[in-house]
């Protein structure tokens, strides 16, 4: 059994019964109301880090009820309201496209991209009903096997050892101008459409602004030189967004540094990942570029 890739929270929450009354004009008649069910909620967000797991959550011990025709308890797993977690792409979940699981419990697939993501699993229980544990067992799907690799020698293969670089971004968005942050998972406005017209990169530490170089595409496949020392990368004003990006390390540093990173387009989502200076391009030609998301590490010997 894999163990968590990182925290979980525990939310209680109190459950709604609906708007307060409004006062009734003269004339006007209350609305009747068949049946009221009473339903307790308990959510748990999980985080993981950069890869592909699934989720085995176990059978509810309780006995399960029907309210209101809903066979509870009940399970969802969704991507928390926030803009400030990432979000992981929850694949699937036991057959549900809608990612509804009954008492029975059921497997769930999900993939968390660079930087780490999270899922949100929210409990739907009678009221009256003694509240279960939720029992989830995580396996990592994407580990490389561990077995021992022979090359006539006995002695096994080591992973190499990295670790990660900070770095800065700074985005030209439309509407909102400059946004300056600092590059810990998605950076931009996954969803909500807002056209990235420029760029630039800075490195917080171990390189200089100079030793990271990157370009843009524009519609149309336009594209800009490799520019490098912190300068912008685009357009202000102008109402061009970018459609693709590359990001790579100046030459001397390649053996020593990797970058890996991905786009999020309005229509095509999500891309690929791509490393050390591959074109990122959405999958639909000129989709705009939200958001982006990149990992600059170095090779420790």
């Amino acid at each position: 059994m894999h163990q968590w890739p990182s925290d979980i929270d525990d939310i209680s929450l109190e459950t709604a019964h609906g708007p307060p009354r409004k006062p009734l004009g003269e004339g006007s008649q209350s609305p009747r109301v068949a049946e009221i069910s009473s339903i307790k909620t308990t959510a748990k967000i999980l985080k993981f880090d950069h890869g592909l797991y699934a989720l085995s959550i176990e059978q509810n011990g309780g006995p399960s009820s029907e309210h209101s025709g809903i066979v509870l308890p009940a399970i969802h797993i969704a991507n928390p309201p926030s803009d400030c977690l990432g979000t992981a792409e929850i694949v699937a979940a036991s057959g549900d496209p809608t990612f509804w699981l009954g008492p029975e419990g059921g497997t769930v697939v999900v993939k968390a991209p660079l930087g780490g993501g999270h899922v949100l699993i929210t409990t739907y229980e009678a009221d009256d009903q003694a509240g279960t544990p939720l029992e989830i067992e995580v396996r990592r799907l994407d580990l490389p096997s561990r077995e021992l690799v022979r090359t006539g020698a006995d002695e096994p293969k080591s992973e190499p050892i990295t670790r990660d670089i900070k770095a800065e971004i700074l985005l030209h968005i439309e509407r909102a101008g400059d946004r300056r942050v600092v590059a810990q998972g998605w950076v931009g406005n996954r969803g909500k459409k807002l056209r990235i017209e420029a760029f630039s990169i800075r490195p917080l530490e171990t390189l200089a602004a100079g030793d990271i170089e990157y370009k843009a595409f524009g519609p149309n496949m336009r594209e800009t030189p490799w520019v490098s020392g912190a300068q912008l990368c685009g357009t202000r004003g102008r109402g061009l967004p970018l459609t693709g990006f590359a990001i790579r390390l100046a030459a001397p540093l390649r053996d020593r540094f990797d970058i890996e990173y991905q786009g999020a387009f309005f229509e095509s989502g999500v891309s690929d990942p791509s490393r050390n200076g591959e074109p990122c391009m959405p999958h639909i030609a000129d989709d705009p570029l939200e958001a982006l998301n990149l990992r600059l590490t170095e090779r420790v010997p």
